[in-house]
Parts: structure tokens; sequence; C-alpha cells
């Protein structure tokens, strides 16, 4: 699987909100041993939510939490966007959905709440703890939620429980070593598949630094992996020194 987020708000691109959502799911996901393949943060215009949802549909085996533009406010153009990228472009007035806004708000429903009852085909609902108003699932995969962490974090959170029956055991191991980057490209290149490695270069007042990271979910091959920037590093009289990292 994987992971996207798509974080739906003009409110965040013009600083009137700080998005709380990106750190919360790549640290749900990181407790599961998976990480963000990506995210996107976009502004209220309908063509962009169509074409981005378009987009994540097209990219292999995604699965996505979209948040914002759910509610019942003229702006709120998700659930037909929605429709218009992943069913027919028609919306249908959900009876379960109904039946929850109109035990949870009575005459207050009316005329604007009961709007929130119109969705796309054969969707799923998903609970929301806050406020009883229901967000909506497609496919097992896009996975609409609102733009309010109180309410969409929840969901989130029983989500992913239900995606991922296995949790991934990650092992990472990380070093510091004195000096550029360059003197690691080489040996980055005989990173074999499977392998995450990256290189975090920094300079400092006393010369240049970088952190390289290697990380599998396949222990030995990471040792392997980590051994072979160890040996290139010592026989080049370049001094490091190992980071703590505990598997994830």
């Amino acid at each position: 699987m994987n992971f996207y987020a798509l974080i739906i708000g003009s409110e965040i691109l013009n600083q009137r909100r700080v998005d709380a959502h990106f750190d919360f799911i790549a640290t749900e996901l990181a407790s599961y041993g998976y990480t963000l393949k990506g995210s996107f943060v976009i502004a209220d215009e309908p063509d962009l939510i169509i074409s981005t949802l378009r987009y994540l549909k097209s990219l292999p085996s995604s699965i996505v939490f979209s948040l914002g533009g759910i509610g019942s406010t003229p702006d709120d153009y998700t659930r037909q966007a929605a429709s218009d990228a992943l069913r027919d472009g028609v919306l249908i007035e959900n009876q379960e959905a109904k039946e929850i806004i109109i035990s949870e708000l009575g005459d207050r429903a009316y005329p604007h709440s009961i709007g929130m009852a119109n969705l796309p085909k054969n969707v799923d609902l998903i609970d929301n703890s806050f406020n009883k108003m229901p967000a909506f699932s497609l496919d097992n995969r896009f996975f609409f939620t609102p733009g309010f962490p109180e309410m969409s974090h929840p969901m989130i959170k029983n989500i992913l429980p239900k995606l991922i029956k296995k949790p991934l055991k990650v092992f990472r191991l990380t070093l510091t070593a004195l000096c550029r980057e360059s003197e690691l490209i080489e040996t980055m290149r005989t990173v074999p598949s499977g392998v995450e490695c990256s290189s975090l270069p920094k300079i400092y007042s006393d010369g240049p630094r970088v952190v390289l990271s290697v990380a599998s979910s396949n222990e030995l091959l990471t040792n392997e992996t980590f051994e072979r920037f160890k040996t290139m590093l010592d026989s080049k009289k370049i001094i490091y020194a190992l980071n703590d990292e505990n598997a994830i």
C-alpha cells in the first residue's frame, strides 16, 4: 500500500490556518512501519480537486486520506468532486447519512446540513465521534474526512488498523560522517533494491557533515548495506559516529 494525504483548504495556502494533518498522518503511519508516499495541499477549487483525485487514482496501490470540503457550505466541493473523479458525477441522497443527520440535528438539519447526505454512489460511511455528521469512503481506498482535526484524526486512527493487518518492522541504521555528501555517492549507487538510503548534508563552522540513513524491512540486508558504508569510510580514514536508532 502506498499512502497519500490530500489536504484541501485555501485557508492553509493563504496561511489563515496552520496545517495540522501532515504530522499527524505521518506519525500514525510510522507506528505501523509505513511512510507517506506523498502529501498534497490544494485550494478549494473543484477542477483542481477532481484532477488531483484522478491522478492519485492512477497511482499503483494508492490509499488516499482526503481532509476537508465535505461540509454543507457553498465552498465545500469535495463530495461532488469525488463523484466526478471516481464515480459518474452524480450525487444521490444517502438514506443512512440522512437518518443520522436528522437524528442528531432534528429540524436544524434543514435547509442546509441535510445537504451533507448527498454523496457519490456506493459509499461506505465513516463514523464521526465528534458531532455524528458522517464522512465517507470509496472502494476502501479513498477516505474523505472533514478538515477539522478533532473529527478527522479519530477517523484515521480507526481506519488504519483495518487497512494494515500486520505492521511492517523497519530496521534503520544511521551514522554521522565528517565529510561531504559527494564522498558517499559511489557507495550509494551500490545500494540494493528494497533498501532505503538517504543522506542529509550540513555545513558547520568547523566543516561539512553528512547524516547517512539505511533502512529496510530485511534486517540482514540493512546490516550488510550499512557495513559497505562503514568499510568505505574506514578506507578513506573519514571520521564518523554511529547514531542510536531503534527499529520502527
